[in-house]
């Protein structure tokens, strides 16, 4: 498979809190265990593709769109993985306020020959019934935008949430962020849809 230039952006869930801080937080190359971003994951399964990890801790929606022309429209990437909200249903925002946000955020993010991957929000755990019923609503509204032929949806969600109970994270060193373990199957996930994509877009199949 082609070489890919994809940029990450999101909050800290794509900075890789609290094990690394991104390359924008801790400039030029990022600090901490690599191994906590799914940057690294994705870079790791595909050494041939550049994964631009443009996270910033607790940023809501609305920080996260001012963003966009700099860390992804100048970089001119083939994909962008989108993943934010979390920190708008902790402050309390309201959910229409924050589809709002979302749908311009993918909106901004758009362009020639640059297909998005929207990723649900993920659980953190002691959430209020408040917040659980929030994500939800907002992980449904996502994958429902997802039906578009520059979209690609990723149900970030579910791959780190605890199988036996959905509205906590299966592992986390500090209740609120993936561990490693967490991270890794992130970016394998991630990884897959554009996979996928790339077969469909060359009529091959992925094996």
């Amino acid at each position: 498979m082609r070489g890919l230039k994809i940029v990450g952006l999101g909050d800290s869930t794509t900075a890789g809190t609290p094990g690394f801080q991104s390359p924008i937080e801790a400039p030029p190359d990022g600090r901490g265990d690599p191994r906590s971003q799914y940057a690294y994951w994705m870079m790791q399964r595909h050494p041939d593709w550049e994964v631009l990890n443009r996270g910033i801790n607790r940023q809501r929606t609305d920080e996260i769109l001012l963003r966009v022309a700099r860390d992804v429209i100048q970089e001119s990437p083939q994909y962008v993985i989108l993943l934010a909200g979390v920190n708008d249903v902790y402050q309390g925002r309201p959910v229409a306020s924050i589809e709002a946000n979302l749908d311009e955020l993918y909106r901004r993010a758009a362009g020639p020959g640059l297909r998005l991957v929207l990723a649900t929000i993920l659980p953190f755990n002691g959430m209020t019934g408040w917040q659980s019923d929030a994500i939800r609503e907002l992980n449904r509204w996502i994958t429902d935008q997802g039906h578009h032929p520059d979209r690609l949806v990723c149900d970030t969600n579910r791959v780190v949430a605890d199988p036996s109970n959905p509205d906590r994270l299966a592992g986390s060193p500090d209740g609120y962020h993936p561990d490693v373990e967490g991270y890794r199957r992130m970016g394998e996930r991630l990884s897959r849809v554009i996979e996928d994509a790339e077969a469909v877009r060359r009529g091959t199949t992925v094996g």
